[in-house]
């Protein structure tokens, strides 16, 4: 893979790698990363603070956190547990 960024055909490759790449690779990848992430068991706080910083950007698929539905929470149910308070405020009951 050149550079940080990361496009989904080099996600799938990388497969349980993702876990495991850094803070700029996530930030650089967009929300590319997102789904494949959720996979994962953990995170180092790096990796949870640019997961948090990309999420908030909203530009990704999944947009603003004040746009999100029941379906995106379920999509990225395995990153709920870094994405913070800013990030749940804005989340539409």
């Amino acid at each position: 893979v050149a550079g940080t960024e990361i496009n989904e055909a080099n996600a799938e490759l990388l497969g349980w790698l993702v876990c495991d790449l850094s803070g700029e690779y996530i930030r650089s990848s967009g929300g590319t990363l997102l789904k494949d992430l959720s996979q994962c068991g953990s995170f180092l706080p790096e990796q949870e603070e640019a997961i948090r910083d990309v999420l908030s950007s909203g530009n990704t698929t999944f947009g603003p956190p004040a746009a999100w539905s029941a379906f995106t929470l379920s999509e990225l149910s395995g990153l709920i547990p870094v994405l913070g308070p800013s990030i749940l405020q804005q989340i539409p009951k």
